[in-house]
C-alpha cells in the first residue's frame, strides 16, 4: 500500500513492490495475480486504514459535522508522520499512461463512490430538516470531496498540517444554513 501510494500505479516496480512485502516475484503473482491485482488489494486497505475517516464522519449527527470530519479526516490522513503525504486515491494515477489505465480507472470509481456516499448522507440531512429544503446535496458533496482533494494535491506538495486544518476550517465556514 505505502509503494502505490508514495509512487503511483505506474512508478511502483515490480522490485520496489516484492521488497516492500518482503516476497519474491513467483510469491507476490501466486497470492495476487498481477499488478493490477496487487493495486486492488492495497487500495482496499488503504481505504479501510488511512481513509477510513469517510466511513466515521458519515455517522455524524449533522451534515456540517459530517463535512467537518471528513474534512479534518483528510487533513490527518494526508499528513501523517512516517506515511506519504497525499492521498493513494487521488493521486495513484493521475499521470497514469495507458498501461495504468485500469488503476486510473479504479480510483475514478472509488472517488465517485465517496462522492455518492456524502451525497446520499447529506440527502438524509435534506429530509431530516437538517438541511434547507433547497440544498443540493450532490452539489454539496461534489465541494466537500474536492476541497479534500485540494488538501491531498497540497499535502503531497509539502504544506504542512495546521495550514492545511485552516483551509478545511475555512471551507466549512462557507456551510448552508439550515
Amino acid at each position: 500500500m505505502l509503494v502505490f501510494w508514495e509512487q503511483g500505479y505506474e512508478g511502483a516496480s515490480l522490485t520496489d513492490l516484492t521488497e516492500a512485502m518482503g516476497i519474491n516475484r513467483t510469491s507476490m503473482y501466486a497470492a495476487f495475480g498481477n499488478k493490477e491485482q496487487l493495486f486492488h488489494a492495497a487500495l482496499q486497505r488503504y481505504i479501510d486504514g488511512p481513509a477510513s475517516y469517510l466511513t466515521r464522519a458519515l455517522n455524524e449527527p449533522t451534515a456540517r459535522q459530517v463535512a467537518e470530519a471528513f474534512l479534518t479526516g483528510s487533513v490527518h490522513a494526508t499528513t501523517r508522520p512516517g506515511e506519504p503525504h497525499g492521498c493513494l486515491a487521488v493521486q495513484g494515477s493521475l499521470a497514469a499512461g495507458d498501461s495504468g489505465r485500469a488503476a486510473r480507472d479504479v480510483l475514478a470509481s472509488c472517488r465517485e463512490q465517496s462522492w455518492a456516499l456524502l451525497r446520499d448522507r447529506f440527502a438524509r440531512s435534506v429530509d431530516e430538516g437538517d438541511l434547507a429544503p433547497d440544498a443540493d446535496p450532490g452539489l454539496l458533496a461534489r465541494f466537500i470531496l474536492t476541497v479534500s482533494n485540494g488538501i491531498a494535491v497540497q499535502a503531497a506538495s509539502g504544506v504542512g498540517r495546521d495550514e492545511l486544518q485552516r483551509v478545511a476550517d475555512g471551507a466549512t465556514r462557507q456551510w448552508p444554513p439550515v
